[in-house]
């Protein structure tokens, strides 16, 4: 399974950001806890309707967000 398929984005759901398979716990939650210091066994013993590859799947999510081409105006 390719883990971006885990992220789901429906428009009446935590206003149609990026959630993990469906429940409102959003991307940006996941990658918040990580930030703070949570490791992966925290996160998935504080919810426990994740699964490891739901990790694996914000933080690849995250990853390919910030890769995208720049464009810059010569002066």
């Amino acid at each position: 399974m390719d883990h971006l398929e885990r992220i789901t984005i429906e428009p009446g759901k935590c206003g149609g950001r990026p959630c993990i398979r469906g429940f409102r716990i959003r991307v940006s939650d996941i990658l918040d806890l990580i930030a703070a210091g949570a490791s992966r066994e925290e996160i998935l013993q504080d919810y426990p309707f994740l699964e490891s590859d739901d990790i694996t799947a914000a933080l690849t999510y995250a990853a390919r967000q910030m890769d995208h081409t720049v464009l810059t105006v010569a002066a």
